[in-house]
């Protein structure tokens, strides 16, 4: 019964009112059998047009009409919202383009429920790119509903983020054993995306005092990876022994350093690389001997060198930030250090060689093309490895350039400019230190 009460519109027999859309650029008119209850009802803007304070005319059939002037674009969004006055329940089904459009003559019409529909559904629904954009441009109309549907858009606040961050982080830091590699690398990719300066700023900064405790955090992730690292350095050899060769050895450690060469990267941003450095050095050896381990269990190929080359990757880095002062080591850890990436590097900057020479006489195969580090990585660990070595004492600086002179890779690193400053430092270090002489002598 009540169904069947509920007026219609465009019912002729009952309406005591016309509304009259018209488009002024097109001349388009669209007209409209309505009630004038059910229009002052749902919309503020027909309730004041029916009032006695607004003029109105009469037609044939001694009904009102009320002119509403609308672009042509939005006509049919019009003709909606005078519908959805006569529907019991609010419509949410209007895809994101259809709900502006929707608002946007709801806000013109003033229907408080279909513009609250609207949002609603905006709020709710998930957008593509284009949606995002479209809401965007549309936001100066969105007047009140615009902070609920702008929400999903707005920057987060400084501790959800940093909280997000350290959850990606430990998911990213992860042994390779205790995290999917998937989920790993999407955490690793959007972790260095939020740290990053691009157009525009990192989403998060780390300032003085306020990162303490976030440092701690990283810290101690990092410490966790490294450690698990060191545990499976020191089984290297062990497995190296067991037979049948199953290739795990090999992925596990391209696995671990892959995430160390990640972790080097959020490290530089964070200015946290003094302790990676430390360890890194202390473990060379290990290292190279994991390296050689894993390249012994199975038959050499593309795997072994992507993991050599993601080792100098890290090692570079490393090098890199001794070198400019950024990280403290005593001598005899920076001659070390040097002596061991002397020769690594060496040899695998001579299996690159030979691998691209195979790709170029057409022995290659694709994924050997695929193999290699950027050129600017090669020169970073050539001139580390060049100013740590003339950082030394003389006698050491000599042993490490005999060293290399005798190597079979002396190609590179190309230590020529070494060799110049120890040899003019050495040729001319009695005239230059001759005042110490005369001062000991006056003590």
């Amino acid at each position: 019964m009540r169904a069947a009460a509920r007026p219609k519109i465009g019912d002729r027999a009952t309406s005591d009112v016309v509304v009259r859309l018209r488009t002024p650029d097109s001349g388009r008119d669209e007209w409209l059998y309505c009630h004038s209850r059910v229009l002052a009802a749902g919309s503020a803007y027909f309730a004041d047009r029916l009032s006695d304070a607004w003029p109105t005319c009469q037609i044939l059939d001694s009904r009102y009409c009320v002119e509403v002037h609308c672009r042509d674009a939005d006509l049919s969004s019009h003709v909606t919202a005078l519908r959805l006055l006569y529907a019991a329940e609010p419509v949410s089904r209007f895809g994101v383009r259809g709900a502006l459009s929707l608002l946007d003559a709801a806000a013109h019409l003033a229907c408080a429920r279909t513009a609250a529909a609207c949002a609603d559904y905006l709020e709710s629904a998930p957008w593509d790119e284009a949606d995002e954009e479209e809401i965007l441009a549309a936001a100066p109309r969105l007047g009140a509903h615009r902070a609920r549907v702008l929400a999903r858009l707005r920057p987060a606040d400084p501790a959800p983020a940093t909280a997000i961050f350290l959850s990606a982080f430990r998911h990213a830091t992860a042994a390779p054993s205790a995290a999917s590699r998937e989920l790993k690398s999407a955490a690793q990719e959007q972790l260095e995306y939020m740290l990053t300066e691009d157009d525009d700023a990192p989403l998060l900064a780390f300032g003085a005092g306020s990162s303490d405790a976030v440092k701690s955090q990283v810290k101690g992730c990092v410490t966790g990876l490294l450690n698990s690292f060191s545990n499976f350095t020191s089984s290297a050899l062990m497995k190296q022994r067991e037979a049948p060769c199953s290739g795990e050895l090999q992925q596990d450690l391209h696995s671990f350093v892959s995430d160390i060469a990640w972790v080097c990267q959020v490290l530089g941003k964070l200015e946290m690389m003094k302790f990676l450095a430390a360890y890194w050095v202390e473990a060379s050896s290990a290292v190279v001997a994991a390296v050689e381990a894993a390249a012994a269990e199975c038959h050499p190929g593309p795997e072994c060198l992507k993991t050599r080359l993601k080792v100098v990757e890290i090692s570079a880095k490393v090098l890199e930030a001794v070198a400019f002062g950024n990280v403290v080591l005593p001598a005899e850890k920076r001659r070390h250090a040097v002596s061991v990436w002397i020769g690594f590097a060496g040899t695998t900057r001579h299996l690159v060689d030979e691998a691209d020479r195979g790709n170029d006489d057409g022995d290659g195969d694709d994924e050997d093309a695929k193999i290699g580090l950027d050129g600017e990585v090669w020169q970073g660990l050539e001139s580390a490895i060049t100013s740590i070595v003339t950082t030394l004492p003389s006698n050491t600086q000599a042993e490490v350039l005999s060293e290399w002179l005798q190597s079979k890779h002396a190609a590179f690193p190309d230590l020529s400019e070494a060799f110049d400053a120890w040899c003019y430092r050495s040729k001319v270090a009695r005239r230059r230190l001759s005042f110490l002489n005369s001062t000991n002598r006056a003590s």
